[in-house]
């Protein structure tokens, strides 16, 4: 089987198996967009001199017969020109095509997915920013919440869990600028470029733009069904993918605790947060961890699957096209966001145990060599071998931090000093500096670093998190307000055009 046909194949078969997502208010699906398109095709081209006022009223009342019918419960609701079109000609009559001036399946279909993708991202919005809020508050309350941080899977360091989870959150801010970057450019009207160069009729594009919603045109007509149609699915894969790794990074890094004996992090039992082994009954199972990790997954696979049903086609081809599958795209990224927020909500921390486990091992030992250093002057790699040869000796004997015999740590001292042929006299800290300097929480504490971990930072960033949090929110109504209203002068006026006809 050629490769792109069995990759087409397979992200089909990822889109069928994703649930349609459930919409609030109208079903603005390609029928309800091919109806507004329609409605405003009517409105402007009786107003404009491109349709006869006379037949105009009859020809609305054909088209709302049709839109009625296709609200109704089993009622019928094409996705294609070539399908709506026979019904509207049922219902008003073969001049119900003259609302077909210099329009063409490529641009009207190019407007459907443009606008439909529009709501899809708008919903991705309004997820990402919940998720977001839950892990800035999650941030907040555990400012103080001291934890082991890792490096190539190792104990690397000890941070505020706060300070890890902002990490998180400017991570989601960064999706949430790509989401509105992609959102500017799928916000643009194609209609009225009909199929590659324009029409000779003089429609009103941008008045078709103002009644859908759109604050601007695709300028060049080319572009319009033939680069740009092809392209946005792209970019929305990527955003989908971004997202997907983002949050199976986090998932990852909570399921690691998973595999100890005592982890420091847990999710709430039942809830469907874990499940119980129906053979082991010790076990408890992440469940939602799993479930979020694969959904994961799947959206990188779509994602990535977009680009590839781009690649290596002449324009304007459907290949990425496709509504169903790029919904299923963004619908896999709103779930994940969905179950991450869960997973936040469900998190149980043990500040204890994490202490303990610091406290247990040596990661602490770098600001021995940062302390020496800055205080002392000695040069930084002295100080790191001197720190790295504490480590050897306290695991060769199992020691820790806490019980290091501080006359052990004079000795590697003047050792170290000798090996590295540095001049010096007796360790210039004292046992109880020495011992200070692998306190864990002093560390956190005592960090100068602007974007630290130290409270008077933490207190900033949580700040700047809900500013930026206020403002998708604000750009999030402000989006819907115009898309509604647009949509509501649209209704009004073709209501007009309606009421002409009884």
């Amino acid at each position: 089987m050629p490769v792109a046909k069995f990759c087409a194949g397979a992200l089909l078969m990822c889109a069928l198996a994703l649930p349609a997502m459930a919409q609030q208010g109208p079903r603005r699906d390609d029928f309800y967009w091919l109806g507004e398109i329609n409605k405003a095709s009517a409105v402007i081209n009786s107003e404009e001199g491109l349709l006869d006022p006379a037949l105009a009223p009859r020809i609305a009342a054909g088209l709302d017969q049709v839109l009625r019918a296709g609200d109704a419960p089993g009622g019928k609701r094409p996705n294609l020109v070539i399908t709506f079109e026979p019904l509207l000609i049922d219902a008003a009559g073969v001049e119900a095509t003259l609302l077909h001036a210099g329009r063409s399946s490529q641009d009207m279909l190019s407007t459907v997915r443009a606008a439909i993708i529009r709501d899809d991202l708008l919903r991705l919005a309004e997820q990402l920013r919940k998720t977001t809020a839950t892990m800035t508050r999650l941030a907040e309350r555990h400012a103080g919440t001291i934890v082991p941080n890792y490096t190539n899977g190792v104990a690397a360091q000890p941070n505020s869990y706060g300070h890890y989870l902002l990490g998180h959150v400017a991570g989601l801010e960064r999706d949430a600028q790509r989401l509105r970057e992609a959102f500017a450019r799928v916000d643009r009207s194609p209609m009225g470029t009909t199929v590659l160069n324009g029409t000779s009729w003089p429609l009103n594009r941008d008045r078709m733009a103002r009644y859908l919603g759109f604050p601007a045109t695709v300028d060049n007509a080319y572009d319009a069904a033939q680069i740009s149609a092809a392209e946005i699915p792209v970019e929305v894969g990527a955003l989908a993918t971004s997202i997907a790794i983002h949050a199976g990074a986090f998932v990852e890094d909570v399921m690691t605790q998973y595999a100890q004996s005592r982890p420091w992090i847990l999710l709430q039992e039942g809830g469907g947060n874990t499940y119980v082994s129906s053979a082991m009954p010790q076990k408890r199972n992440p469940g939602l961890l799993n479930d979020t990790r694969a959904e994961a997954s799947r959206v990188v696979t779509l994602g990535i699957g977009r680009a590839i049903q781009a690649h290596n086609i002449p324009p304007g081809m459907s290949d990425p096209k496709s509504v169903r599958d790029n919904t299923a795209v963004v619908a896999g990224a709103i779930r994940v966001l969905e179950n991450w927020d869960r997973i936040l909500n469900a998190m149980v921390i043990s500040p204890e145990r994490a202490l303990e486990e610091l406290n247990s091992d040596w990661t602490a030992s770098q600001e021995v060599a940062d302390v020496l250093m800055r205080k002392y002057r000695l040069p930084f790699r002295v100080g790191h071998h001197f720190a790295s040869e504490i480590v050897d000796y306290a695991k060769e004997h199992d020691i820790r931090p806490t019980d290091f015999p501080y006359a052990e740590a004079r000795r590697i001292y003047a050792d170290t000093l000798r090996e590295m042929k540095v001049e010096g006299g007796e360790l210039p800290m004292s046992e109880e500096e020495f011992r200070a300097t692998l306190d864990p929480v002093a560390i956190i504490r005592n960090r100068a670093t602007a974007g630290g971990p130290q409270p008077a930072e933490m207190t900033r960033m949580v700040g700047e998190a809900n500013r930026v949090l206020a403002q998708q929110d604000e750009w999030i109504k402000a989006q819907r307000g115009r898309i509604d209203g647009a949509l509501a002068s649209l209704d009004g006026d073709f209501g007009r055009l309606l009421a002409r006809a009884r």
